[in-house]
């Protein structure tokens, strides 16, 4: 069960691995990009390349769906990048129903917990698999890997790299399942930390905080849903930005153009800005960005339209 581009190492890795799968489960095809053109999901799309038989639900509760699954009396459902589970859903396995995550539970139990370790400043992560259980993320551990986090890799560039050593996982979750030598361990729920959902409103930039900190905050929304500022009234978009060491003077927010360089004052240092986006523009580099926008130094973001 899956639905986003996260979610396809895994699907196939367990089919390379010469597993049988009875079914793929994701979400139904959906307007997608700016035209909001109706498309299959990455997930969906990946089975029908593979030739699996492709179920899709609108709700995870339908009568409808709930007898399909039963139908086809899977030994191990995979949980990847997909909705919350009723029980009623998730105990139908003989063997269970496991879930990777994107972090090492119990930290960063949510929706998100790419994005807010690496905005937390993390220099570690990894995946887990665990067995479900009726209160999300903090089922049984089965399985982890860890990995270490670069200083200026994004979000997107960190989620390529867990759906892979997911993928991995995910198969030696199995194989343990199957071979019944499965090693649970319970999680520490007084260790856990939250990983909630982001809203538009979590991705304001504030340029008074150390630069360690706005650098952590924009590549953790890099490249989806995008950091972002204002500038003569404009909404601009941040997505990459290099750590400078170098002393700042100035107000925060307020650009200095030095040497080609697109520089940024914060409470402590400024931030070289790498890859930004005007509103209803391209994403550019920094350089692209300056001859089309005549930014002169003095300049300055803001956190708001005026």
């Amino acid at each position: 069960m899956g639905t986003p581009g996260f979610a396809v190492p895994s699907l196939k890795a367990i089919f390379g691995a010469g597993y049988e799968v009875a079914a793929v489960v994701t979400n139904q095809d959906e307007p997608q990009g700016r035209g909001l053109k109706v498309l299959p999901s990455a997930v969906k799309s990946a089975a029908v390349e593979l030739g699996l038989k492709v179920i899709q639900v609108a709700s995870l509760k339908e009568p409808e769906f709930i007898a399909k699954l039963k139908d086809l009396s899977p030994d191990v459902v995979v949980v990847v990048a997909f909705g919350i589970l009723p029980r009623e859903v998730f105990t139908i396995p003989k063997l269970g129903t496991f879930n990777l995550h994107a972090s090492l539970l119990p930290k960063y139990r949510g929706a998100a917990p790419i994005n807010w370790a690496i905005i937390n400043g993390e220099t570690e992560t990894g995946v887990t698999t665990f067995f479900l259980d009726d209160k999300v993320d903090t089922g049984k551990i089965i399985l982890q890997k860890k990995i270490q986090i670069g200083e200026d890799e994004t979000a997107g560039e960190l989620a390529s790299r867990l759906s892979i050593l997911g993928a991995e996982t995910v198969v030696e979750t199995i194989a343990r399942i199957q071979n019944g030598n499965v090693k649970i361990s319970e999680q520490d729920s007084a260790l856990s930390t939250k990983a909630p959902k982001i809203s538009r409103e979590d991705c304001l930039i504030d340029w008074s905080k150390p630069v360690a900190d706005v650098h952590n905050f924009i590549r953790g929304f890099s490249p989806e849903p995008g950091a972002y500022t204002f500038l003569n009234s404009k909404m601009v978009k941040v997505f990459k930005t290099r750590l400078t060491r170098e002393a700042s003077s100035l107000p925060a927010g307020t650009i200095k153009i030095e040497s080609g360089r697109f520089l940024v004052s914060c409470s402590n240092e400024v931030v070289e800005v790498l890859e930004l986006q005007s509103e209803g523009k391209k994403k550019l580099a920094s350089s692209d960005f300056l001859r089309g926008a005549r930014i002169e130094s003095g300049a300055r973001f803001m956190p708001g339209r005026k």
